[in-house]
């Protein structure tokens, strides 16, 4: 989802510099065109972060990878990757030149379309990227989509997106959630703590930091505590919210949100490194952080 504080560009300052960019923003991947240079950085970032999620991130993801069938060589052809996407749980990826503008990002999603940059970052920037690129969008985010309950949750969260666009002022309170879940999540699993959340996977600091690191509180999901807590761009999290199972989270969120936007037009907001008293603590944060990095 897009950062409420950004703006994006319209479609018709699109159309000046692409003229073959459709009404919904996608545009052709021209999958031809991708250079050796570029087909090098994906597999760079591939391969790093491929073995540092070993034991770091959810069964559900690797399963993802391998069921897509996305390989470290080259960069994914969007068409091949949604055919086997679409086999699985009916989603397709769609090619973007950049952010898209809210109403459209959720239409997509709505109907089980995930809009992907068709642009890599450049290999003097492996780790810092300023608006997400095809690594981010197709590793981070199209493995989870092959998860049938997952998937299901994000087509659930467009179609609400857009009643919420219709009937309430409510956006910012919904990017938190996009934010704490499907960019930031981690999960409960048998098998310890894991991570779901693509804006994790997909980079190298983060996916040690989240898991490693004394300074973010972890604390149980909490469908109302998320939508009122703020989050960060700049920096490490300093808060993350676990959830117990898919299921738990899709269970929690289908439901008819307007009693819950009705109570958040009053009541707290709550800063990131805030812990209440009704809080599930998983792990209480030191929030010490050294240089940019965590304190060992």
């Amino acid at each position: 989802m897009e950062d409420p504080h950004k703006t994006t560009p319209t479609l018709e300052e699109m159309r000046a510099r692409i003229p073959d960019i459709g009404d919904d923003f996608t545009v052709p991947q021209f999958w031809e065109k991708y250079d050796e240079t570029q087909h090098g950085v994906w597999r760079s970032l591939y391969r790093r972060q491929s073995k540092l999620l070993k034991d770091r991130a959810c069964d559900e993801f690797f399963q993802g990878l391998k069921g897509l069938r996305l390989t470290e060589d080259r960069i994914p052809h969007f068409e091949r990757t949604s055919d086997e996407l679409e086999k699985l749980t009916g989603w397709r990826i769609v090619s973007v030149p950049c952010r898209v503008p809210d109403k459209i990002f959720f239409e997509h999603l709505a109907n089980k379309r995930f809009p992907a940059g068709r642009f890599i970052r450049p290999p003097d920037e492996l780790d810092y990227i300023n608006q997400p690129d095809v690594f981010h969008d197709v590793f981070g985010h199209s493995p989870m989509l092959a998860h049938p309950v997952f998937s299901e949750y994000m087509q659930a969260y467009g179609k609400g997106a857009l009643r919420a666009m219709r009937e309430f002022d409510t956006l910012p309170h919904l990017a938190r959630l996009y934010w704490y879940t499907v960019e930031f999540g981690l999960i409960n699993s048998k098998a310890g703590m894991r991570i779901y959340g693509s804006g994790i996977v997909s980079s190298k600091a983060e996916s040690i930091y989240c898991l490693d690191s004394p300074s973010p509180d972890r604390i149980g999901f909490d469908l109302e505590r998320i939508m009122r807590t703020e989050y960060q761009r700049s920096d490490f999290q300093k808060l993350y919210f676990v959830i117990d199972s898919f299921e738990q989270l899709f269970r929690d969120t289908y439901q008819d949100f307007a009693s819950l936007y009705a109570r958040l037009k009053s009541g707290p907001s709550y800063e990131p490194g805030q812990v209440l008293p009704t809080d599930r603590v998983f792990t209480r944060g030191t929030h010490t952080y050294v240089g940019g990095t965590f304190a060992p």
